[in-house]
């Protein structure tokens, strides 16, 4: 039976390249100068340190716009809250999602089953199985999930005849 797979993966070297490029960025800015701003990867959770609150929004700017040079959809970044860090900077802590959530797999099933198209959806973990009989419910499938406009960016992989 035709089947393919609804995943969230963000390319995490990528990620890397774009902290990169904003922390070249923010080295070579006349209006960083003698700023303390850094950026932290851990994981999946990027720390961002500023002076204040206005730096801090122009380096999720950078950010967002390195990321979407590197061809990854900022989406794909969820922002925590602002905190206090010493003195009067502050800190942030960006997590990079990864996999398909279960309240995010929940909602997509039952847009599937009201969709009333002839596919099996199966939650295996942080992705979903899309099973059918035929490659145009499959396609109709994948048009229906593109069609939910989610916050998080979705690939369709493994589409198997």
């Amino acid at each position: 039976m035709p089947s393919f797979d609804v995943v969230s993966k963000t390319d995490v070297h990528e990620v890397d390249n774009a902290l990169d490029g904003v922390r070249r960025e923010i080295a070579q800015r006349f209006d960083f100068k003698g700023a303390k701003c850094s950026l932290e990867r851990t994981e999946n959770i990027i720390t961002v340190l500023a002076d204040d609150d206005l730096k801090l929004k122009q380096v999720h700017e950078l950010l967002r716009m390195h990321l979407v040079r590197r061809k990854i959809d900022a989406g794909a970044l969820t922002f925590g809250k602002i905190e206090k860090a010493a003195g009067n900077s502050v800190r942030q802590e960006v997590t990079i999602v990864q996999g398909v959530g279960k309240e995010l797999a929940k909602e997509i099933v039952k847009a599937v089953k009201d969709g009333k198209l002839k596919v099996q959806v199966a939650i295996q973990g942080d992705e979903l199985r899309v099973t059918g009989k035929k490659i145009d419910d499959l396609q109709a499938t994948i048009a229906l999930i593109k069609g939910l406009k989610t916050e998080q960016p979705l690939q369709y992989l493994n589409f198997r005849d």
